[in-house]
C-alpha cells in the first residue's frame, strides 16, 4: 500500500473509511478487494438505491435471476437471494478486518425493506429473518431512525443483533437513538446476556441537510440587510456545525455514568457513522464532508467517487473535534434567522424514506421483468 495515500492516513487519525456502494460486478473483478487493500476500505454500506443501481449496470445477475426464476423463486425471494448472497461475499471480504480489530471494524450493512421504515414490530421480524440469514457476526442491519426504529433498534440490540440505525438529520434523533441503543445494551444485562458481541452505528446524513437549507439561506440573503448577510454567510454551513454537534453528544454519552456501567460489561460505544458525504452542491469541494469531520472513533462512508477524490487530493488532519464553539453559533444563528432545523430533519425523513421506497419498487418491478422473460423462454 502507498502510505502517501491520504485515504490510508484516516487510519492513524482514528477514523474508518467504509465504502457506500456494492455490486456484484466489484466482487468478481477485485475491484473491492483492490480498495480493501490499497486505500484501506474497512466497511461496505448498501441501501436500496445501491442495490437498483447494481442490478441495472451489467448483465452480471442475469444468469442467477433465470436460474432462480425457474426454480419457482418469487421476485421478492430472487432480489434477497441474490442480495444476501452479495453480503456474504462482502462480509468474507472484510472478515480479517473484523478480527484484527476485535470486532471494531470490517463490517457490511444490509437494510431491511423501505416499506418498513414505520412499522417497528415489521423491522424487527425482518431483521431477525435476515441476520440468520447471512449468519455473519460483522453484519449491521440497517434500520431507518424512524421513531418507530427506536423500539426495533432496542429489541435488536436486547437480542445481540448488530444495527446501524440510518437516515439520521437532526440532532434530538440522534440523542432519542443513543438513548435507544443503551436501553437495548441495559435490558440485554438484566437478563445477564453479554453486551461485548454486540455493537451499533448511528449514521448521520449530511450532504442532504445543506442541500435543504442553503436554499432557505439563499432566500433570506437575497433580501439584503444585516439578515441577509447573515444568511449568507451561513450557507453551507449547517451540517458540518450539526456533526459536531453530535460529535459532542457522542462524548457526553461515553463519559456518562450510564455507559461506564455498561462498558465495564464489556459494551462498545455506538459510534457515529457520517453519511451522504458525495458533495452534491458542484460549487463546494467535492471532499468537503469527509476533510471537516476527521476524528476518532468515527466511521466516513462514503461513494466510490468521493473516495478517488479524496485520494487524489485530500488532506488528513484531526478536524471534527475543532471549531465546537462556532457549531454552536451557527446553530443559534440559524435559530435567529427563522430556520428550524427540526421541521428540515422531519422533512429530509420523510423525503430520505421515499429516496429508497422508489428505488426499491423500481428494481423489484425490473425482477419481475427478467422473472418473467426467464420462464417464457423456458416455456
Amino acid at each position: 500500500m502507498m502510505r502517501d495515500n491520504p485515504l490510508l492516513r484516516l487510519e492513524a487519525l482514528g477514523q474508518s473509511i467504509w465504502l457506500d456502494f456494492l455490486s456484484r460486478r466489484m466482487l468478481i473483478t477485485g475491484e473491492l478487494v483492490s480498495l480493501i487493500q490499497q486505500d484501506g476500505v474497512s466497511g461496505v454500506t448498501s441501501n436500496p438505491a445501491i442495490f437498483e443501481k447494481a442490478f441495472s449496470q451489467g448483465s452480471e445477475y442475469d444468469e442467477a435471476i433465470a436460474q432462480l426464476a425457474v426454480q419457482g423463486r418469487k421476485t421478492g425471494e430472487i432480489y434477497e437471494e441474490l442480495v444476501v448472497d452479495d453480503i456474504r461475499m462482502t462480509a468474507d471480504l472484510l472478515r480479517p478486518i473484523y478480527e484484527r480489530s476485535s470486532g471494531a471494524d470490517g463490517f457490511v450493512s444490509l437494510e431491511v425493506s423501505p416499506h418498513l421504515a414505520h412499522d417497528s414490530a415489521g423491522t424487527i421480524l425482518e431483521a431477525r429473518r435476515l441476520w440468520e440469514r447471512v449468519d455473519r457476526p460483522n453484519l449491521f442491519i440497517k434500520v431507518p431512525g424512524t421513531w418507530e426504529g427506536l423500539p426495533a433498534l432496542r429489541q435488536l440490540v436486547l437480542e445481540g443483533i448488530n444495527v446501524n440505525v440510518t437516515l439520521l438529520f437532526g440532532l434530538p434523533r440522534y440523542r432519542a437513538v443513543v438513548e435507544a441503543y443503551l436501553d437495548g445494551l441495559a435490558e440485554r444485562s438484566a437478563r445477564g446476556l453479554p453486551l461485548a458481541g454486540v455493537t451499533s452505528v448511528a449514521s448521520f446524513f449530511l450532504s442532504r441537510i445543506d442541500v435543504m437549507v442553503d436554499p432557505l439561506l439563499e432566500e433570506i440573503a437575497q433580501q439584503g440587510g444585516g439578515r441577509g448577510q447573515q444568511a449568507g454567510q451561513l450557507i453551507g454551513e449547517t451540517a458540518i456545525a450539526c456533526a459536531k454537534i453530535a460529535r459532542a453528544l457522542y462524548r457526553d454519552m461515553l463519559i456518562s455514568d450510564r455507559f461506564a456501567a455498561l462498558s465495564a460489561q464489556g459494551a462498545k460505544p455506538q459510534r457515529l457513522l457520517w453519511a451522504s458525504t458525495g458533495t452534491k452542491n458542484p460549487s463546494y469541494s467535492d471532499v468537503k464532508y469527509l476533510e471537516a469531520l476527521i476524528g476518532p472513533e468515527t466511521v466516513n462512508t462514503a461513494p466510490l467517487e468521493t473516495l478517488v477524490a479524496y485520494r487524489d487530493h485530500g488532506r488528513p488532519a484531526p478536524t471534527l473535534d475543532l471549531g465546537q464553539q462556532e457549531a454552536r453559533q451557527v446553530l443559534q444563528r440559524l435559530t435567529e434567522l427563522g430556520v428550524d432545523l427540526d421541521v428540515v430533519s422531519r422533512q429530509l425523513e420523510d423525503d430520505g424514506v421515499q429516496k429508497f421506497i422508489r428505488p426499491f419498487d423500481s428494481l423489484m418491478q425490473a425482477l419481475e421483468r427478467k422473472r418473467l422473460a426467464a420462464l417464457n423462454r423456458q416455456g
